[in-house]
């Protein structure tokens, strides 16, 4: 497994394992940073709730980075929704996309909800080393969607036969998929700026694709060896 040689736990108080664990516990599991500040000081380490903080959005996005070249890859079958989160006492859109098995294609977190957001998305998808082109994109009633089909395949972005369904129903794997992210957001009682939302959910979803067995070398099931993949991955013991 090809490695990044800088060092991105230089400067740091704490050893790159306890950081790790601190990471990825927080990301998966629905619990605050008080409460994480309690479950290190229960394992004898005194890491106040404000340094968890700055761990998660320093190192959320560097996990999404790096795990993304191992994810298996996903299907031409999309399905795609949107989902609420609130940012400064006001609710933001959290475009997601997973396939007909419920493997995650992306994510995009969105100040607005229009054709120009779901276009954003759309090419965000596409540039993923793990998602093809799809053959069909299944929607709700959402009238930004065909417009932004509709540009795309006009310009070339998206392929022309790809089929754009506005079926609620078939969009039940995406939307129960959505409960996750709503579990983890609970407990923090919303985010105080739309940057600290963006790094902090880029990493749920990188958890979340790790747990969803989406990286060959670490089973859904297994914790043990999403936690060596993670070590890995940063060049750190597990």
């Amino acid at each position: 497994m090809k490695q990044n040689n800088k060092n991105p736990f230089k400067g740091r108080h704490f050893t790159a394992e306890i950081i790790l664990w601190a990471v990825r516990w927080y990301l998966q599991f629905p619990i605050s940073y008080r409460d994480l500040e309690r479950m290190l000081a229960d394992r004898g380490i005194q890491a106040d709730h404000t340094t968890l903080f700055r761990w998660i959005q320093a190192y959320a996005p560097e996990l999404d980075k790096r795990i993304r070249p191992h994810l298996r890859m996903t299907s031409g079958s999309w399905r795609v929704d949107e989902t609420y989160i609130r940012v400064k006492g006001e609710w933001v859109y959290l475009y997601r996309a997973v396939d007909a098995s419920g493997q995650t294609i992306d994510f995009l977190l969105s100040p607005k909800r229009d054709a120009a957001a779901a276009r954003r998305f759309f090419r965000k998808a596409l540039r993923q080393s793990h998602s093809v082109n799809p053959r069909t994109i299944t929607v709700d009633k959402n009238a930004a969607y065909p417009i932004a089909a509709k540009a795309m395949k006009r310009d070339g972005e998206l392929w022309r036969f790809a089929k754009l369904r506005q079926v609620k129903v078939l969009n039940n794997i995406v939307e129960q998929d959505h409960r996750r992210i709503k579990r983890l957001v609970r407990p923090g009682l919303g985010f105080k700026s739309f940057v600290t939302a963006s790094r902090t959910v880029v990493g749920y979803e990188a958890m979340a694709m790790t747990r969803k067995g989406q990286v060959a070398i670490a089973p859904a099931n297994d914790m043990r060896a999403q936690r060596d993949f993670i070590a890995a991955l940063f060049s750190a013991a597990a």
